[in-house]
């Protein structure tokens, strides 16, 4: 008999959150929606047909909690110093 699986339910958000994943190949290509079920918030992310499907749905969830402020982007570099001051 198996024990408990600690694991978290795939289409699962950490927040308990359901959230939906719809995959449309395009060519050589992958579209991948990730759709968070309680805000109705949707982003979609192209990914290469090499990777995972895990690989897709974790791309397409780290956009969606950017997106709905789970997670802070990263900043983003700053112009350049001039090489002669």
């Amino acid at each position: 008999m198996a024990g408990p699986d600690d694991n978290r339910p795939a289409g699962r958000h950490p927040s308990g959150q359901r959230v939906l994943f719809e995959f449309t190949q395009l060519g050589q290509q992958m579209r991948v929606a990730a759709i968070d079920e309680a805000t109705g918030t949707e982003v979609v992310v192209i990914a290469p047909l090499s990777a995972t499907p895990l690989q897709m749905r974790s791309l397409a969830l780290g956009k969606l909690r950017r997106k709905l402020g789970g997670e802070e982007p990263p900043p983003s570099p700053g112009p350049k110093p001039a090489k002669y001051a």
